[in-house]
């Protein structure tokens, strides 16, 4: 089986995919600490993965957290150096030509997920990923990750909120009933998700109008607030919420 480990900035997503391009058969989570160890993230992914650690055929991962990404190598050769291994960098095949400014400037997760939403969907996407920070991504029918926008994701915008006024505090993070909040609680959820199914649409928009390859492009949503923002949202055509371990899968293919 295949291990993919994809490192975000609040929570590392883990999942395992049957051999020869099977379907992902689990996945777990786990919390990200920038001063993780590769001792550590071995101890806890083997205590996760249990039996399915025995049957590893390999070893794919990416992060975008820069003193994780070591410590990756280093579990992967410290741990299971009689697996082939990837982790995505700057000079592995990713199969995505970059047409940017600067393309060592992209993260491994744009990347990767440019790749699975070319992979999964016919023509042009967009790709919006809503996990610690929001992206909205344009993906060309060749495959190509053209650019997109960047903004604060739902999480920081909700401990800011909490962090710098007086009389707000942190709430759960759920679907709310409608944008009339009767209470504070009910308010911030109506703003937060609304709010931010607001913003997916407008970028949406406005990369639609910007470029005319993607005026009738899928929308793909992931991330780990995907199914919160997902139904209040107008643009989003599709839902894929392991689309960066869908993306390693293919990265390893094309690698190893």
């Amino acid at each position: 089986m295949l291990l993919t480990v994809d490192v975000g900035n609040t929570h590392i997503r883990l999942g395992v995919f049957h051999p020869g391009g099977g379907p992902l058969e689990r996945t777990w989570s786990m919390r990200t600490s920038p001063a993780v160890t590769s001792d550590e993230l071995a101890l806890t992914i083997r205590g996760l993965l249990g039996d399915c650690a025995q049957e590893l055929t390999g070893i794919a991962a990416m992060s975008v957290v820069p003193s994780v990404t070591g410590e990756l190598r280093r579990m992967a050769a410290d741990y299971w150096s009689q697996l082939p291994a990837v982790v995505v960098a700057p000079g592995v095949k990713t199969g995505v030509p970059l047409k940017v400014d600067n393309p060592r400037e992209v993260g491994s997760d744009r990347v990767v997920n440019a790749l699975a939403a070319h992979h999964l969907f016919d023509g042009p996407v967009v790709v919006v990923d809503v996990d610690t920070a929001t992206t909205v991504d344009a993906v060309s029918a060749r495959g190509e990750l053209l650019g997109g926008a960047i903004a604060p994701g739902i999480d920081i915008s909700v401990d800011a909120l909490a962090d710098r006024t007086a009389l707000l505090r942190k709430i759960e993070v759920v679907r709310p009933r409608g944008a009339l909040g009767k209470n504070t609680v009910a308010a911030l959820q109506a703003g937060i998700v609304i709010g931010f199914a607001g913003q997916i649409d407008a970028l949406v928009d406005r990369l639609r109008t910007d470029v005319d390859e993607l005026a009738d492009a899928s929308v793909v949503l992931t991330g780990l607030r995907a199914d919160v923002v997902a139904e209040e949202s107008r643009t989003i055509t599709d839902v894929e919420p392991e689309l960066a371990l869908e993306g390693l899968r293919l990265v390893f293919d094309r690698n190893c």
